[in-house]
């Protein structure tokens, strides 16, 4: 039952720093581009490089940390849904463009994103 406690305190934390950042980057930009919704996806996906090698290869820690860090803070940080929402909106609007440059540089900056975040921590 912890271990769900973990996830929660995670996912809470998570979920209020996407919302910031995202309103953050958002507000910063007049562009009808999603730039949070990328920005949020892109440094999730360096965390869960970084964290996925400090869990498992450098520090081995307990599967909780692995609850609340992969599981729920990065977890609910990410935004996956709400990038393929605003890729479809893009594309129902008519923003043909921008909806494929919005989600080919999801995918590919976001992959770089991981693999830059495993590196990282293994070059430490």
């Amino acid at each position: 039952m912890l271990y769900y406690l973990w996830i929660a305190v995670g996912g809470a934390v998570g979920a209020m720093a996407r919302f910031g950042l995202m309103n953050l980057v958002d507000g910063l930009s007049e562009s009808r581009f999603p730039l949070g919704t990328l920005v949020v996806n892109l440094l999730g996906s360096i965390l869960i490089g970084v964290f996925f090698v400090l869990i498992t290869e450098r520090f081995v820690l307990s599967q909780e940390m692995r609850a609340l860090l992969v599981v729920g803070f990065v977890g609910a940080f990410t935004t996956f849904s709400t990038f393929s929402l605003d890729a479809l909106l893009l594309l129902q609007y008519g923003y043909i463009l921008q909806a494929l440059a919005y989600i080919l540089a999801s995918v590919v900056l976001c992959l770089l994103g991981v693999w830059a975040g495993m590196g990282l921590m293994r070059a430490l």
